[in-house]
């Protein structure tokens, strides 16, 4: 079937949204969600969704808003966080972080890129996609949850909690420069824990040294890249020290414990016992006793007091460019007047690490903005992409076969 008038009259009906769209989007930044804290912008998405016609809209046990539409055999899922991170200094904000500034027809606004940015174009293009029937024989799921502290968490709970479905397709709108993306490295996040002994200061050879034994370790990780694993499409493996705590009698005492994190991206091949395994050959013999590698895991409730443990272990995904839905976001860019460019990855990691990295379900990335602006000072969106994004989900499932 030829779609391009349907591509069409979805474009006419997206611009007469455009300010809806728009005030929408200035809303949802306006409205904190940092911590995962995600209630009272939830409340307003599903308010939005409501005034749209969706046929249900309601918070999940772990708190994440969800809205459906169709109740068809086949299930796609657009998936966008809705958390942000914090705003970290405010003296280096030159404007409120919240309220944002418009610059040019850019949006500069905590969680502009990072990615609140995808929530508009999602439900109003499902509106769209219902209202010029191209979501025949579909259920979709618009899913605004909570991802910044643990990626894949909500996705988890989506399949296997509330409410229990397994989707056939998901769309991910973390941000893509409008691109089709359609994978990225995973990651382990580890701790590496050194007991020492206390002595006072003034008597240090009696005591051993906690920070001083992790030395050797924070050495061989730093030299220890070049030897990671290497995929032709996602690329190398990275591994970084990425917080350190002591614990000490007093700041005139040898420190007991010392603890070192590490973030460790994966590229497809590596394993996770591979990579626990890396760091703990970086450990000195005369040390292994005393210094211990271990994964992390999450089991901190959300705001509602939901509690879903999980290992903080997330697997690298890559679908292959000759996948149908891969090819289906392609097309899907050219219908709506993008020009064509390849697919590509992100750099960061998603909740792509449990829909297509864990569950195996088919997942491509699009979405307005640049990740590079995310989580710094100049986090930020286009609008006239945040509107054109509509037009992309309200049409790619009538494509996918």
């Amino acid at each position: 079937m030829d779609y391009t008038q349907k591509a069409a009259a979805i474009h006419q009906q997206v611009e007469a949204n455009r300010e809806k769209i728009i005030r929408f989007m200035r809303e949802i930044c306006r409205i904190p969600s940092v911590e995962s804290k995600i209630g009272p912008v939830g409340e307003r998405i599903a308010e939005e969704m409501r005034s749209l016609g969706f046929d249900e809209v309601r918070f999940d046990k772990m708190g994440n808003i969800m809205g459906r539409i169709g109740n068809g055999p086949r299930t796609i899922v657009f998936d966008s966080h809705i958390d942000t991170v914090g705003v970290g200094d405010p003296q280096e904000w030159k404007w409120d972080p919240f309220e944002g500034k418009v610059e040019d027809g850019v949006l500069y606004a905590r969680g502009a890129c990072d990615e609140k940015g995808s929530t508009p174009g999602m439900v109003y293009g499902m509106a769209a996609a219902r209202d010029h029937g191209l979501l025949d024989g579909w259920t979709a799921w618009y899913f605004g949850n909570m991802e910044e502290w643990c990626d894949g968490i909500a996705a988890n709970t989506f399949v296997e909690v509330d409410p229990k479905i397994r989707p056939d397709f998901v769309v991910i709108g973390e941000p893509t420069k409008m691109l089709i993306y359609r994978g990225h490295k995973g990651r382990i996040e580890m701790k590496v824990t050194a007991k020492g002994k206390s002595a006072h200061a003034a008597s240090n050879h009696v005591g051993i040294n906690a920070i001083y034994l992790l030395l050797p370790v924070i050495e061989g990780i730093k030299d220890l890249e070049p030897k990671l694993g290497n995929h032709e499409f996602l690329g190398n493996g990275k591994i970084t020290v990425s917080d350190m705590t002591v614990k000490t009698p007093s700041i005139n005492a040898v420190p007991d414990e010392a603890v070192i994190y590490i973030d460790r991206r994966m590229t497809f091949g590596e394993t996770e016992a591979e990579a626990i395994a890396q760091v703990e050959a970086l450990i000195p013999e005369e040390h292994k006793d005393r210094v211990k590698v271990e994964a992390l895991f999450y089991d901190e409730p959300s705001y509602t007091g939901f509690v879903f443990p999980v290992e903080k272990y997330f697997p690298a995904w890559v679908l292959e460019d000759s996948h149908p839905l891969v090819q289906a976001g392609l097309e899907a860019r050219r219908l709506i007047g993008l020009e064509d460019a390849p697919s590509g990855k992100w750099a960061f990691s998603t909740n792509g690490i449990y829909w297509a990295g864990k569950a195996g379900i088919a997942s491509i990335g699009f979405g307005p903005g640049d990740e590079v602006t995310a989580h710094t000072v100049m986090d930020s969106v286009n609008l006239n992409d945040v509107v054109k994004a509509a037009e992309f989900y309200a049409i790619i499932p009538a494509l996918i076969p």
